[in-house]
């Protein structure tokens, strides 16, 4: 429950800093739009590129499972923004109230168990595909659905909750980073020596796994600094 609430607590925190804390109305600060399952089925997409899924081109290569597991990060992202303003438009309650009711659900108790195995190729882009269904759907949301399909793909993927919550806060902190440093200007360098900034971050996790948030804002900061003099 801990470290759901604490996800999802990060999560309205950025939206309201990047969006405006009307954000769960549909509209930015700048009234754009904002439609989650599109930011959802879009992900996915870039998921399943993970793989060589075309049988016309690199027929060989082997899975990016590192590009995956932060794919399924980004999508959480989204799925619990689009959870919260779920919960607020339907007057289902707040964050707090979404954490109890997620952790209570029984796929949750799945991902609460340590895990590193991945599944087959062909499960994994199923599955995806199943979350992108769920979001494409005109009927109405099935939210508790689409959050048990994702913590199936969250095991399928070699994470669990410790390795998910890890990634997540670490995705959020560069979000964040990204925004202090020109992401919506379009002035933000993505890729920093080679490297998207989500595989140097993830790098900067594993290379210390006790690290905090402040400290790994700061560390990113160093990088950014040194890549760009």
């Amino acid at each position: 429950m801990d470290k759901i609430l604490v996800m999802l607590q990060l999560q309205n925190q950025l939206n309201d800093s990047t969006n405006g804390e009307d954000w769960t109305k549909g509209l930015t600060k700048n009234n754009k739009v904002i439609n989650w399952k599109r930011c959802i089925y879009m992900e996915c997409a870039e998921m399943i590129d993970s793989f060589s899924w075309k049988h016309w081109k690199n027929i060989d290569a082997d899975p990016d499972w590192d590009n995956l597991q932060i794919e399924v990060v980004d999508v959480w992202h989204f799925i619990i923004s689009l959870a919260i303003e779920n919960y607020v438009t339907n007057m289902r309650g707040g964050v707090e109230d979404l954490g109890i009711d997620i952790s209570n659900m029984p796929s949750f108790e799945k991902i609460d168990v340590s895990n590193d195995k991945f599944a087959s190729q062909d499960e994994v882009i199923e599955k995806v595909e199943t979350i992108m269904s769920i979001v494409l759907s005109k009927s109405e949301l099935d939210l508790e659905a689409l959050i048990s399909e994702f913590f199936e793909l969250v095991i399928m993927s070699g994470l669990d909750l410790n390795t998910l919550y890890r990634l997540y806060v670490g995705k959020n902190i560069l979000n964040q980073f990204r925004q202090d440093n020109g992401y919506k200007e379009g002035s933000y360098i993505k890729v920093w020596n080679g490297d998207e900034d989500n595989v140097v971050m993830k790098r900067i996790w594993e290379d210390n796994s006790d690290i905090k948030p402040d400290a790994l804002y700061i560390e990113l900061t160093k990088t950014y600094i040194s890549i760009n003099n």
